[in-house]
């Protein structure tokens, strides 16, 4: 199994910066993606931002010029840096990661999140 912890939630003001990290551990084989979605309350789930083996980083455009994804792969880390954040950000921020393990291939979720950004 692959399991996913994220960490760097919390409340911050309006304006201001969050960095979240999702480490990935188990019998890793190879990651083709890990991302980051996000769900506010009453809201459907959308993606944030997605990193894969190849090409560059997509963003949803709510967020393009104030987050920035990043990728460790040594350390199987993905990271989200928000900058200029907005109380429409507030959302239980989810980590996800596809690859193999073994030979098997994987769909891994975090449990994610909190970010509250206050206004």
């Amino acid at each position: 199994q692959v399991q996913l912890v994220e960490s760097g939630g919390g409340l911050v003001q309006a304006g201001g910066s969050l960095k979240l990290s999702c480490v990935a551990s188990g019998n890793i084989s190879s990651i083709n993606a890990m991302a980051w979605y996000r769900q506010a309350h009453g809201k459907q789930r959308e993606l944030v931002a997605r990193i894969i083996s190849s090409g560059r980083p997509d963003y949803a455009d709510s967020v393009k010029g104030r987050f920035t994804i990043s990728r460790d792969s040594a350390k199987n880390t993905v990271y989200l840096q928000m900058n200029s954040l907005k109380p429409e950000d507030t959302a239980v921020y989810c980590c996800n990661t596809q690859g193999w393990y073994a030979l098997n291939p994987f769909d891994s979720w975090g449990q994610g999140t909190q970010v509250t950004v206050s206004s």
